[in-house]
């Protein structure tokens, strides 16, 4: 079936423009509009796995509206296209935000404006979202409210900006050359990544696919970072580092592009093995793990220019048993 990449834009805009005003009776009727009855629902930990759109409402934005009474969401991209498999999905980027008024997963309240980054995709088929799969970025929250208990991060943290050129949300119909020639620029940077373990930085090439002036907009707990060798410095080499023998899973994970927007979902899309030190301080003891991580490319003249990266961090932590939730409940009490 040929999807309509434009419909498909619009449909999802509208549930965006919905929750711009958040409205708990509005939210309602177009969760019961956009989603399938028993459509899959995984979102960042942790939410986890929810039993359709009925439970996302009442365990995740009834929550959230009661902690931010003036919840608002404000997307930044909204893309759409096909994956590689054959699968149709709708990509969202931006900010929930509001004034932060009671606790929220226990996080105290900062009675002041907050912002919390999301990446949310969407499987859809006939008009209808039959998967989510979402990463809120959690440790921002808790950031903003002086209670995050990790390790600080590299890079730098703070309200992550849409896309340069400002086309994130407004675009015509779907450019197939230029589409492809996106898709095969990150799918060759991607394969470009996975040679570091044959010939170190040299083969990866990044002069090749990144311009100079690059933006990596990482998740809160890693930071973002500017060019190339900012890039590599506060993330690649403490990732590469720890964790040496990363590797995507081609069954979990789907690029899909718009123009010159390029999405990938995996949930999970990495698993590797932290068996050195340098990464996000923690203790490397060949700890295997698995990674969800929901991204956005922007490519500009045949280089990627931007890159907006969202990693559940969280789950990370949950699975090499470090309960960052107790953590926090203790550092919130520092006098």
């Amino acid at each position: 079936m040929k999807f309509d990449s434009c419909r498909a834009r619009r449909r999802l805009g509208a549930y965006g423009k919905a929750l711009y005003n958040y409205n708990r009776e509005t939210a309602r009727k177009e969760l019961q509009a956009l989603f399938s009855h028993d459509a899959l629902i995984q979102l960042a930990f942790p939410f986890e796995t929810l039993d359709g759109p009925d439970a996302l409402l009442e365990s995740v934005y009834d929550p959230l509206a009661n902690a931010i009474p003036d919840l608002e969401r404000r997307d930044l991209i909204v893309m759409a296209g096909t994956a590689t498999n054959g699968s149709f999905w709708v990509g969202c980027c931006g900010n929930y935000m509001g004034t932060f008024l009671a606790p929220w997963l226990e996080i105290p309240p900062t009675g002041q404006l907050v912002n919390m980054r999301y990446h949310e995709f969407f499987r859809m088929d006939r008009d209808k979202v039959v998967e989510m799969q979402a990463l809120w970025d959690i440790p921002e929250v808790m950031m903003q409210a002086r209670s995050w208990p990790m390790p600080p991060s590299l890079g730098r943290d703070g309200m992550v900006p849409g896309p340069a050129t400002q086309d994130g949300l407004h675009r015509g119909a779907l450019d197939e050359t230029k589409t492809a020639a996106s898709l095969k620029l990150v799918g060759d940077m991607c394969a470009g990544l996975g040679r570091f373990a044959e010939g170190g930085v040299e083969a990866m090439e990044l002069d090749r696919f990144w311009h100079p002036a690059m933006n990596w907009y990482g998740p809160a707990g890693i930071g973002s970072s500017r060019g190339i060798q900012g890039f590599r410095k506060f993330h690649q080499i403490p990732f590469l580092k720890g964790m040496p023998d990363r590797e995507g899973d081609p069954l979990k994970g789907h690029f899909f592009a718009d123009g010159e927007y390029v999405g990938f979902t995996g949930w999970p899309g990495m698993k590797a093995s932290i068996s050195s030190d340098g990464w996000m301080g923690i203790a490397p003891s060949n700890q295997q793990i698995t990674m969800r991580s929901l991204d956005f490319w922007r490519c500009e003249n045949g280089l990627i220019r931007e890159n907006w990266v969202l990693v559940d961090l969280l789950s990370v932590y949950d699975q090499i048993g470090v309960d960052v939730f107790s953590r926090m409940r203790e550092y919130s009490q520092r006098p």
